[in-house]
């Protein structure tokens, strides 16, 4: 199911888990070869399969969701549908769920049931609040753990309200969290011979990613306000409306880059003043910084501008939406949008393999599948007869 090759071939994965960290991790995994089973309710499929546009009634978001994993339907609270995930547990290196804190136990599938079928077994846990705490048994989603970790406070205009993303950023942080993790743990088991359980609470990695707050907060109790484009460790940085009606971003935390911008603008006798030396001092003279790189900006062509900054050696970039990214000549030539034939949709555009391995690289095999299509086949492939499965289908576990 995966080429010989591949970094992670002969390594299974079974997912059991729907919206959207769990899933994304199983994703990657299976990018690079891990054998991916995702597990769905025979009844009620995954519902990202339902989550945003769709064409001719099939969901896109799967597509990519669900690239590179053969798709069995199962119900893991009948007892034929518990006994079926044992078996393939004895089979397989990892588990992802992110079902409520004792779920699996109430089926019979927690960790003392899935390691005793499989000492070597990883069972990833992905939840919103974690597996313990006062929090562990509340529904939690990726817009939660934006609104606790402190991103949407420090998001948005000074003078407005704060802002969530319009996408799954908690969830993606915590997919490549848990996606380490499981690499992690299996590198441990080459050392003890041993599994082991990652609990994984979506309302930590995106915490981590917002970088020294805490520290700041403990040793200065500093608080980061909200300060819309602008940064308080270095200006000019924001974003720029170009002549053409069109925006750039400009970043200048390099303090040789800052210096570049200002010649490049024309007030190279801001790079004098003694405040110029550092960011955070910069940072306090964002008004003046602006008001120059914005002035220069705006008289010029986004092409213009793009050019002059790249001359200089400043770092810019245009403002783009998903068509200018499909276009975008670096992106093609990193190879970061890639083709993908599929037999429901005919040829696909999707994000690429996350990213380039010169030896063992990962590749898309086929986009999302149908809603189990690989019963039938992966049953047998455990063993099961004909009329095993057909018991099973009469029992509503499959």
């Amino acid at each position: 199911m995966s080429t010989p090759t591949a970094p992670l071939a002969g390594l299974r994965v079974l997912d059991l888990a729907t919206l959207f960290a769990g899933p994304l991790a199983a994703t990657m995994l299976g990018d690079f070869g891990a054998e991916v089973i995702k597990v769905e309710h025979p009844r009620k499929p995954d519902p990202s399969r339902g989550h945003g546009p769709s064409k001719d009634g099939i969901g896109l978001w799967w597509k990519l969701l669900g690239r590179n994993k053969r798709t069995l339907t199962l119900d893991l609270s009948a007892p034929g549908g518990r006994d079926v995930l044992l078996r393939l547990a004895a089979e397989t290196d990892v588990v992802i769920e992110n079902f409520r804190p004792g779920t699996l136990e109430r089926w019979g599938l927690g960790w003392e049931e899935l390691r005793a079928v499989n000492p070597r077994l990883v069972l990833a846990r992905v939840t919103g609040f974690g597996q313990k705490g006062p929090y562990a048994h509340r529904p939690g989603f990726g817009t939660l753990a934006e609104a606790m970790s402190g991103f949407a406070a420090v998001t948005g205009e000074p003078d407005g309200p704060p802002t969530l993303p319009p996408f799954g950023l908690a969830d993606s942080i915590a997919a490549l969290a848990t996606a380490y993790a499981v690499m992690t743990a299996l590198a441990g088991r080459d050392r003890t011979g041993g599994g082991q359980v990652v609990d994984m609470a979506i309302i930590e990695p995106i915490l981590t990613v917002l970088g020294p707050q805490p520290l700041w907060y403990d040793q200065l109790g500093y608080v980061q306000p909200r300060t819309g484009n602008r940064s308080r460790n270095n200006a000019p940085r924001n974003t720029y409306r170009t002549a053409d009606g069109h925006w750039v971003a400009v970043s200048t935390s390099a303090q040789s880059v800052a210096e570049r911008v200002m010649r490049l603008v024309g007030r190279p006798e801001l790079t004098e003043e003694p405040w110029f030396a550092a960011g955070s001092t910069r940072a306090e003279h964002a008004d003046e910084l602006d008001e120059a790189v914005g002035h220069w900006i705006a008289r010029r062509t986004r092409e213009e501008v793009v050019d002059a900054f790249e001359k200089a050696e400043a770092a810019i970039a245009p403002i783009q939406d998903v068509r200018d990214v499909m276009e975008d000549p670096q992106y093609r030539a990193l190879g970061t949008i890639a083709e993908v034939e599929d037999p429901e949709l005919g040829t696909l555009r999707m994000q690429n393999v996350l990213f380039r391995l010169s030896e063992t690289p990962g590749a898309i095999r086929w986009a999302g599948r149908p809603h189990g299509a690989d019963t039938d086949e992966i049953l047998a492939e455990l063993g099961l007869s004909a009329p095993a499965v057909a018991a099973l289908r009469d029992e509503g576990a499959l």
